[in-house]
């Protein structure tokens, strides 16, 4: 080992210590003065964090329009004025609320563990309504220590700082943004009527292509046809496909779940994940399947749906989060009451229904 590579090695492992102890000394901190006893935070580094914009967690329809009709100062004036009244739930707050109850369970299984879900709250509402979003979160009692606000700008180049592993939220530029920077991401739409979903199980439901895979096969099928695509797949049945931008949140996910299996609860793991995909299984599936076991993950459920309609099977999963990259799939959840996530990525973007639409037209269906 040269001089200049130990000397590299001892500051890195400097500063690892320095960071060991820095966040010995935040735990101690929030041990001491949280009197309530509210579950303290895990070590970013260590978490699988998830960053919920404040119109996503809570319904928010009624400021937006203050905002877009009255301006920021009277939009800020109004926050003010209302916040003693907590929001009213928003489209991602069952999903919050079951990961922590997955939480709940791993602190149970695993008491010292940091290996949990940390929710952020990444929003570019300004400082001044912080309070209101503080109280609402303390209303339904929900663990949430972490907060980005700034203020009219974009959250955006703070999602890498604390370690994002899924960022959710309306605003599909944003999502788009942050899809671009590398990070999980997905924009969230609001249901006319929800399913009743389940408080014991998260259940995660991911399209494959373009969501947890890379859209190479959807763009054979958009360009050169069914029969082309089955061929090619068949051809190249044991190259993994590329991933897509969801991916590494399938992993995030897999990772929690072995620490239940570890501990002999894979029947009655709080953890539940779903393949929902357009493809067909007999002619198109094995690729689908191969791909997922070169990268060491697997999922609970995969279902192959052959072109037939998404919705139907949604409703009886009953997800608290369906992930597609194609919104009339997104609408056809939506209209049976599922929670959708858009992914605005891949050759999907520039098709409705399986015809090309114009660039201001897919912008539009992505809003």
């Amino acid at each position: 080992m040269s001089k200049h590579e130990g000397t590299e090695r001892g500051a890195q492992s400097n500063s690892d210590n320095s960071e060991e102890k820095d966040w010995a000394a935040v735990k101690a901190v929030f041990d001491n003065a949280n009197t309530a006893k509210k579950p303290r935070p895990p070590k970013p580094s260590n978490a699988v964090t998830i960053a919920v914009s404040s119109r996503t967690l809570f319904n928010m329809v009624k400021e937006r329009k203050v905002f877009e009709e009255e301006g920021l100062e009277r939009y800020v004036a109004h926050q003010l004025e209302l916040e003693d009244q907590p929001f009213n739930p928003g489209v991602s707050f069952p999903f919050v609320k079951a990961l922590m109850n997955v939480n709940a369970h791993l602190r149970e299984l695993y008491p010292d563990s940091e290996e949990l879900f940390d929710i952020v709250l990444m929003t570019n509402n300004h400082a001044q309504v912080g309070v209101r979003l503080i109280n609402s979160i303390n209303y339904y009692d929900l663990t949430i220590e972490r907060f980005c606000m700034t203020g009219g700008e974009s959250p955006i180049g703070y999602l890498k700082a604390y370690m994002t592993n899924l960022y959710l939220s309306k605003d599909s530029t944003k999502v788009q943004e942050a899809i671009e920077e590398g990070i999980a991401a997905a924009t969230m739409f609001t249901c006319d009527s929800e399913n009743e979903l389940s408080d014991t199980q998260l259940r995660v439901a991911f399209d494959g292509d373009a969501v947890l895979f890379s859209d190479e096969s959807e763009i054979i099928v958009k360009e050169h046809g069914l029969d082309t695509f089955f061929k090619h797949e068949k051809e190249f049945e044991n190259k993994p496909l590329a991933q897509g931008p969801l991916k590494c949140f399938l992993e995030a996910l897999g990772k929690l779940q072995r620490k239940f299996y570890a501990k002999d609860q894979r029947i009655n793991c709080p953890i539940r994940t779903y393949l929902v995909t357009a493809r067909s299984a007999a002619s198109a599936g094995a690729r689908v399947l191969k791909t997922l076991r070169s990268w060491g993950l697997e999922v609970d459920e995969a279902l192959f749906l052959a072109g037939a309609p998404k919705g139907p099977l949604l409703h009886k999963i009953r997800p608290h989060i369906f992930f597609d990259d194609q919104m009339f799939h997104i609408e056809g959840a939506q209209e049976l009451g599922t929670i959708a996530a858009h992914v605005p990525y891949g050759i999907g973007q520039k098709y409705h229904k399986g015809k090309r639409i114009e660039t201001s037209d897919a912008e539009e269906k992505m809003k």
